[in-house]
């Protein structure tokens, strides 16, 4: 037997499924008793182990919990790329620890490099195209730090809409509230391209600084320091 089957997976099988290293490497990390699971050494990498997403293990004396599917949320710090090619910065990727990046853990959607805040991450390929796709209109709200003063006829501009130079259509902000005369609280669901920057440019104003605070229902941990990450336990945090 390999694999899960009633939630009972071999030992060699969870921690390759959470990203330690080949089959080979997991199954020395088993021999040289560096996995522990419900306070117990596991000797042999046959050992099934029965499982829950959530539940924790430890390696090499580490505490990690397991998911099936991993979801992070990453407070994104200023000049990283959200690609694993980066062209002229380090990698989002880069500040998520081995097993993570092993296990192919990738940005859903992505923030520029002069844009910081919210990012989530996972593993879960379906989960990624439902977050990213435009029919679905998952909303995001950003912080935005404007170069000149919101007007009355500005905010009314986003709220009513603009058009953007790549497309016909009207692009109207979800929701668009004043925090102080240059900082704006904006919510879109469109997800186009620059989205954010170019409305704004579109309404007569310019972007200074961009901090996504949400996405869908989960907001930013106000403790989540910049270039931190925690665990999201359930995409029903999110949808």
């Amino acid at each position: 037997m390999t694999g899960v089957l009633n939630n009972l997976m071999k030992a060699e099988q969870l921690l390759f499924s959470q990203g330690f290293g080949t089959r080979s490497e997991c199954r020395n990390l088993i021999f040289s008793e560096k996995l522990t699971f419900n306070n117990e050494v596991i000797e042999s990498p046959e050992t099934e182990i029965s499982i829950e997403n959530g539940q924790e293990f430890t390696v090499n004396g580490e505490v990690w919990p397991y998911y099936e599917k991993a979801i992070l949320v990453m407070n994104k710090p200023i000049h990283y790329e959200c690609s694993t090619k980066p062209q002229s910065h380090p990698s989002v990727n880069s500040l998520l620890p081995s097993p993570l990046r092993t296990r192919g853990l990738q940005p859903v959607g992505r923030l520029d490099e002069d844009t910081t805040g919210l990012l989530l991450f996972t593993d879960n390929g379906q989960l990624n195209h439902y977050l990213t796709h435009p029919k679905r209109k998952v909303q995001k709200v950003y912080k935005v730090g404007l170069k000149y003063p919101a007007t009355p006829t500005f905010i009314e501009k986003l709220l009513k809409g603009v058009v953007l130079k790549d497309s016909p259509d009207v692009i109207r902000a979800d929701r668009c509230d004043l925090v102080d005369s240059l900082t704006i609280h904006l919510a879109v669901s469109q997800g186009k391209y620059h989205q954010v920057k170019r409305m704004i440019a579109a309404a007569s104003n310019r972007v200074v600084s961009l901090h996504r605070i949400q996405f869908g229902k989960l907001s930013l941990p106000l403790q989540l320091e910049s270039g931190k990450w925690l665990w999201v336990t359930n995409a029903s945090e999110i949808l």
